[in-house]
């Protein structure tokens, strides 16, 4: 098995068109087609479905995608890892996040590990749920993750890097709009905006929780993955979204956040990572997060 066997094959697999793959690696797409080719022999295992109009991976390229992925960073670590000084962190890293929720976070943390270690690439890797998040650190596809906190694996370390408090995201012709406090009983016949019961997210968890302890199930009208599009479909009228007041600040135009009156809950975030051994990049980065993220709280 070749090395330029493995380029051919994420080539193909993140384009699923031979003719964009062979345009990206500089070749024709003849021989490209013969090196995936050589590749499915040398596997026994059909990697592609083919057909006149699409390219789709098989269970099997599936399978092998992630570990193709990892010999070609391996390979690319082993190059860097002779042109940087003893001792200097290298390597890439791959952080998953939800989108707006994790803003303030990402922003600080992005710009800190850009300043202190360039030699590290970051490649961020968006609409994240926390429990889709937990399965990607325990498979190895993810580095790192933003999460709500508590998770519920035993194979992941997670850290609280901030508390927000939660409140409404309404539209601006909501009844409530002008209120400088609201109770969430008062929204039990608004329809409500969450992220989907599938994603495995927290704050779903959150929203659902918290209206049952005010005395009402919501009814939910729309399940968006995207917090910022959830606060869009409210600025559109669709219902109302129960979101941590770190998103006050970046609600679109036709939305207002209003806080809750009585006793604060809170929304937990956290940082999440495998408890398998990590590289020195991941090291040097959670070490800056406790740095960075400390200094903002």
């Amino acid at each position: 098995m070749e090395i330029r066997w493995l380029q051919a094959f994420i080539a193909v697999a993140e384009e699923l068109h031979f003719g964009n793959a062979a345009i990206r690696l500089r070749m024709a797409q003849s021989p490209l087609s013969q090196v995936i080719r050589k590749l499915e022999r040398e596997l026994n295992s059909e990697l592609f479905i083919r057909s006149t109009r699409s390219v789709e991976l098989t269970p099997a390229g599936h399978a092998f995608l992630p570990h193709a992925r990892a010999v070609i960073e391996e390979l690319e670590l082993a190059e860097q890892s002779v042109k940087v000084p003893e001792g200097v962190a290298y390597g890439h890293l791959k952080l998953g996040f939800t989108g707006v929720l994790n803003h303030v976070a990402l922003t600080k943390l992005t710009r800190a590990l850009r300043d202190a270690y360039p030699q590290i690439e970051l490649t961020l890797v968006g609409r994240v749920m926390t429990q889709d998040a937990v399965y990607q650190l325990e498979a190895g596809t993810l580095d790192l993750a933003f999460v709500g906190l508590p998770t519920d694996s035993i194979r992941t370390e997670t850290r609280l890097i901030s508390k927000e408090r939660f409140g409404m995201v309404v539209s601006t012709e909501h009844p409530l709009a002008q209120q400088e406090h609201v109770e969430l009983a008062m929204f039990a016949n608004d329809p409500f905006i969450t992220p989907p019961i599938s994603a495995g997210s927290v704050l779903y968890e959150d929203t659902i929780r918290a209206c049952s302890l005010a005395g009402f199930h919501p009814r939910i009208s729309q399940q968006i993955t995207d917090p910022y599009m959830s606060m869009m479909l409210v600025a559109a009228g669709v219902g109302v979204a129960y979101l941590p007041d770190g998103v006050a600040t970046v609600v679109p135009p036709g939305t207002v956040f209003v806080p809750l009156a009585g006793e604060p809950v809170y929304m937990n975030h956290g940082l999440a990572w495998s408890k398998r051994g990590g590289s020195l990049a991941r090291d040097a980065f959670l070490a800056l997060a406790q740095d960075v993220l400390a200094e903002s709280n």
